[in-house]
């Protein structure tokens, strides 16, 4: 099969790989996958992946132990967990210690013709939710995480600090909740897209006043946390979704003085997001910035990490 392949610090293109077959495991063909943040880091030496990126993803079962899985239109949750331990045993391996993670960490990703995860990670996509809005429930799931974490409420002051693909859909996911809602970037054309959508958003040199009582740091920059600091109110809480291969510095002092709540957040439940798509709530589409082949895969990651590009799509 053809798959993109990051390996010795290369991306290429290579149409000869053997297509995956992992025992008690699903085969999905890959009708559409998404460029996000977290692929461009990786080909930055983030992770220290080796294989097959890409864990955003809407395919068609081709095989799996669960037959009635077969024929199926699906997205799969990215975290493998070993079946055993504790936290897989309760039904949630997102932090199993012996995970393997689509496209991330000891898994070939997306970016190819086919892809092999566990049944348990396979959920159907309905009817009315196309393929293009489809691609974005990883993402979306991530977003939702954060009202399982944080209380959030409509007598809040919310800042979600970042105007890129996680930014944008972090904050449709909290403007539900009816709180003060404000997105902050640097980009106008993509602060635009959030205004269409009936978001508040700032301009990030403009002066945002602070005070916030949650700040959502999914800049995608080392610099957010400090700029999330600046925003966020003593006693506030500050939500970390930005993943990079740089090391990031904190001011601990502040954190401690002003005593900060520093909430890391990761991957989310595919249910909620599929809920979110099932009611229509926002354009998501119009988020999309291209979509390539995948045989143009190379270009389509040059594109993705262009001034001004959203979310690029790669269709096998």
């Amino acid at each position: 099969m053809k798959a993109l392949r990051f390996e010795k610090g290369e991306l290429r293109l290579v149409s000869d790989l053997d297509v995956p077959h992992r025992p008690g495991e699903a085969l999905v063909r890959v009708t559409l996958a998404g460029i996000c943040n977290t692929d461009l880091e990786i080909v930055r030496g983030y992770a220290d992946f080796c294989g097959t990126p890409g864990h955003e993803f809407v395919g068609v079962v081709e095989g799996s132990p669960d037959g009635s899985q077969i024929g199926a239109r699906v997205v799969g949750e990215i975290n493998a967990g070993c079946g055993d331990c504790s936290l897989c045993r309760s039904g949630d391996p997102r932090h199993c210690p012996q995970r393997t993670v689509l496209g991330i960490a000891n898994r070939d990703g997306a970016f190819a013709e086919y892809l092999s995860l566990p049944p348990l990670n396979l959920f159907v996509v309905p009817d009315r939710i196309p393929d293009r809005a489809a691609v974005f429930v990883e993402p979306l799931a991530a977003a939702c995480e954060i009202l399982e974490q944080v209380e959030v409420t409509p007598s809040h002051r919310v800042i979600v600090l970042g105007d890129g693909k996680l930014g944008q859909l972090i904050a449709r996911v909290l403007a539900t909740t009816g709180c003060r809602l404000t997105l902050v970037g640097k980009h106008p054309d993509k602060l635009k897209l959030a205004t269409s959508a009936g978001i508040e958003t700032a301009l990030a040199h403009t002066g945002i006043s602070g005070g916030a009582d949650v700040v959502v740091e999914a800049s995608g920059s080392p610099a957010g946390i400090g700029q999330a600091l600046e925003m966020v109110r003593p006693r506030g809480t500050i939500v970390v979704k930005s993943t990079f291969r740089e090391t990031a510095e904190i001011d601990i002092s502040r954190v401690v003085v002003n005593e900060i709540s520093l909430v890391g957040s990761r991957c989310g439940r595919f249910t909620k997001a599929l809920e979110f798509l099932s009611r229509g709530v926002g354009d998501l589409e119009s988020m999309i910035t291209e979509e390539f082949p995948l045989a143009m895969g190379i270009e389509a990651f040059r594109r993705a990490s262009s001034p001004g590009a959203i979310k690029v799509l790669l269709a096998p």
